[in-house]
């Protein structure tokens, strides 16, 4: 006897009213896009407020198959689920006893039966189901007893227009189908917290694109390699991703030889904002994300973020704005982005920071240090949007 299908569990979902349906439909795309990379045919089915994943193919990788279920936002709960035909409860005893044989071998457990009679035609009530397939295991496993209120093998019987049988549960990811709240564009950088955001903000079902800002020659193509492979990590919980790489080192040149070097992150941060938002607006995104933390950098003050958000009309949405720095790194070790975001390969940030940067900047002196651009600055940052490198990940 061997797991040929999963009960999908979700939560949030099920609070949607009469709109459950689309984030359900939404939820069952996310499934079959995650199962694309595993081998075996799928089907993915909804009935009666369950979604079910079946192989349908000859042989499949059962650890595979998992693990893609556990990239899917929106699902709490991986059930792997026995399906037999309803021939009557004398033939349910036989199934569920092999079930416990093949499963549980060694018998010994303390157990409870929970029975669900979705099919009210059936002549059991689900009392007299527990009741009667609870005699039948202890009768069968004598080394078994009953616990009805901490048991170690919880038997669920869910009586559809088939029988459904399964006592595990995996867990999963939690949140929202990523798509089915708007889209957003991330500020994706070779660090470990924006890989970290834009993980966040997917959980909410924020379908994401990305924008990078390169700076050749001082940073070389092993650090825009070193994003690309970071965009295709979050890929799979987060889906496409459509990256724009932006030559940005005209623009940060301009910046250093006209404006005053202790603003410099500020001024470069407001540009990459104004070029992240140009795209957003193409792209029909709803916000901007970024990986900023309060304090965590002179640039993330109070006050440095205020200066930021000035150029933006879009909100702009920073998921880890409170978290310390291990929540963000443990984090990026579970989503497994931490090891290729700590690859020495400096982004166009670190390369041109300032020795001693301001941490509580006056928005009227970016401002009028921002006059000095006038001459140029137009013209370079629209000769950085015209020639950004797109690059299509996770299959859009």
């Amino acid at each position: 006897m061997e797991y040929r299908a999963f009960l999908i569990k979700y939560a949030e979902i099920a609070l949607k009213g009469k709109n459950r349906y689309l984030f359900e439909n939404a939820l069952v795309e996310q499934i079959r896009r995650s199962l694309q990379s595993v081998e075996g045919e799928f089907r993915v089915r909804k009935e009666q407020g369950r979604i079910y994943v079946e192989c349908s193919s000859g042989s499949y990788d059962y650890e595979e198959c998992v693990q893609a279920l556990q990239r899917v936002f929106g699902i709490v709960g991986i059930c792997p689920v026995m399906i037999f035909e309803d021939q009557g409860f004398e033939r349910l005893t036989e199934d569920v006893l092999r079930y416990m044989e093949s499963f549980y071998p060694d018998c010994s457990q303390t157990f409870k039966v929970n029975a669900r009679r979705a099919r009210k035609a059936y002549p059991l009530v689900s009392m007299e189901i527990n009741a009667r397939l609870g005699e039948a295991v202890l009768d069968a496993f004598p080394k078994m007893r009953v616990d009805v209120h901490h048991p170690e093998l919880l038997l669920n019987v869910e009586v559809r227009e088939k029988i459904y049988v399964y006592s595990q549960e995996i867990q999963g990811l939690g949140g929202m189908p990523a798509g089915c709240n708007g889209k957003a564009m991330l500020l994706l950088s070779g660090g470990i917290d924006s890989p970290v955001a834009g993980y966040m903000i997917s959980r909410r079902g924020v379908s994401i694109d990305a924008v990078y800002f390169h700076a050749p020659p001082y940073t070389s193509d092993r650090a825009k390699q070193k994003v690309v492979d970071l965009a295709t990590q979050i890929s799979k919980y987060c889906g496409p991703v459509r990256l724009y790489v932006v030559n940005f080192t005209d623009i940060q040149l301009y910046i250093y030889d006209q404006c005053p070097h202790d603003e410099l992150t500020i001024h470069m941060r407001r540009y990459m904002m104004r070029i992240a938002e140009n795209f957003a607006v193409e792209n029909k995104c709803q916000g901007l994300v970024t990986g900023e933390s309060i304090g965590q950098v002179a640039s993330q003050t109070m006050q440095s973020l205020t200066a930021t958000n000035e150029v933006c009309t879009l909100p702009v949405y920073r998921p880890l704005i409170a978290f310390d720095k291990q929540d963000i790194v443990e984090i990026a070790l579970k989503i497994d982005t931490y090891e290729t975001s700590v690859l020495p390969f400096e982004d166009c940030c670190t390369i041109f920071v300032a020795k001693h940067p301001v941490t509580k900047p006056s928005l009227k002196s970016i401002q009028k240090s921002e006059q000095k651009l006038k001459e140029k600055i137009q013209d370079l940052v629209a000769e950085a949007i015209e020639t950004a490198e797109v690059i299509e990940i996770g299959g859009k």
